[in-house]
């Protein structure tokens, strides 16, 4: 006869007490749960204090910048390193209008990519060939790309250009005669490629743990293929495919070496995507060594600060955008 002294569950192994509460964390690993609890909190923070911290440091060294010029420093135009009158809108420009032709370019073929390779459209074996080449992309050292870019890549569109120029010269984006290759146009498609790995492979992942139930229960109540792709698959994976875009975007902000030796170094601000144009991460790399005065060096340091900012803003809209998607499908 069983004693009763012993749990009911000894006598049935394999029955679990009801009233047994999994997430309490009394008892021998109390300490050690502890521990590990607190640490994580110190990494968080210690995470949070750096990012401030680089913050201080660049507003302090960008400060006889802002003070000498304020926020006019954001619409001036002028960069005059002798008479030391510096002005951010052309860098500007040319940052967020290079970023957006990368993301115009990298978005759709990233996501066509990371359907073919996340759907049985082919083999397994074919899939996976194609997805480890494109990721392949991302080991390429910047400076690499930027000499295939100019030894490959500028003279393949140099005609594609001059073609674009001779059907839409009435428009003002493709209204440069004669395009050289090194411009705004170029530097786009150049940072697309480079951020075409984000892209691809980040929204792969996320197709792939959608649920196959939602697949199957989609084409079981009549839809076709490509009716549940674009009603179910990219509506679920929405949140994680925008979050891929916005990691790429971070990039092509940020891209520095290749952007540097395509897109012409020119500070001027011309409607034409076919004119040199110059981004805030070019004239960092082609200024900050040899600047000499403390106003000029504020002034790449305040250059440095507004990316921080405009980076800071685009993750702050890509959330606000997911809020209120996941809002509208509840």
């Amino acid at each position: 006869m069983a004693n009763s002294s012993e749990p009911a569950y000894t006598e049935y192994p394999n029955l679990v007490d009801e009233n047994l509460d999994l997430t309490v964390n009394r008892g021998t690993n109390l300490r050690l749960d502890q521990g590990f609890t607190w640490l994580s909190y110190i990494f968080a923070a210690l995470t949070v204090g750096v990012l401030f911290w680089m913050s201080w440091i660049i507003f302090r060294q960008a400060k006889p910048a802002i003070d000498k010029f304020g926020l006019g420093f954001l619409w001036s135009q002028q960069w005059d390193i002798g008479s030391l009158v510096f002005g951010a809108l052309p860098y500007i420009y040319g940052t967020l209008v290079s970023s957006a032709i990368a993301i115009l370019f990298a978005v759709p073929i990233g996501l066509a990519v990371a359907l073919v390779t996340s759907e049985n459209f082919l083999p397994s074996s074919v899939r996976t060939t194609i997805a480890f080449i494109v990721e392949l992309i991302a080991a390429i050292p910047s400076v690499v790309i930027g000499l295939w870019g100019i030894f490959v890549f500028i003279p393949f569109v140099i005609p594609v250009q001059k073609l674009l120029f001779d059907i839409f010269h009435w428009i003002p984006l493709f209204n440069t005669p004669d395009p050289g290759g090194f411009n705004m146009l170029t530097a786009g498609m150049i940072l697309a490629i480079m951020i075409l790995p984000t892209m691809a492979a980040i929204s792969r992942d996320v197709l792939l743990v959608i649920p196959k139930e939602l697949r199957s229960g989609s084409m079981a109540l009549g839809s076709t293929r490509w009716e549940t792709i674009f009603r179910v698959i990219l509506p679920a994976g929405f949140s994680g495919i925008v979050g891929a875009a916005m990691l790429a975007l971070g990039r092509s902000l940020g891209e520095t070496m290749a952007v540097t030796m395509v897109i012409g170094n020119s500070a001027q601000i011309s409607p034409s995507l076919l004119d040199p144009a110059y981004t805030i991460p070019s004239v960092l790399a082609n200024e900050f060594a040899e600047a000499q005065d403390p106003l000029h060096i504020g002034a790449l340091t305040y250059l440095g600060l507004i990316l921080f900012a405009v980076t800071l803003l685009v993750n702050i809209g890509a959330l606000t955008i997911v809020q209120l998607v996941s809002r509208k499908h509840k």
